[in-house]
């Protein structure tokens, strides 16, 4: 049907698009970039507000990958103390 639209389908794009972003920052964090520098990109203040870019902080998998790179860290100045 020409002009058809699913009328749920607004309900699940912001979700869509905060995985992308999550998939970004996760992605280029891996890089060795900072947090403060991937949130802000141009990339991600575009896509996202505010509200989001915290929301986005507070996903699990967001959580987990900067917490792994702080403890890396932690232990790599502790070892070289």
């Amino acid at each position: 049907m020409p002009g058809f639209r699913n009328p749920l389908a607004s309900l699940f794009s912001g979700r869509r698009s905060e995985q992308y972003l999550a998939q970004y920052v996760l992605r280029e964090h891996a890089r060795g970039r900072t947090v403060e520098e991937i949130l802000g990109d141009p990339y991600v203040r575009n896509r996202s507000t505010a509200e989001q870019r915290g929301r986005l902080l507070e996903r699990p998998e967001v959580v987990a990958a900067l917490g792994e790179r702080a403890v890396g860290d932690l232990k790599q100045s502790l070892s070289g103390a």
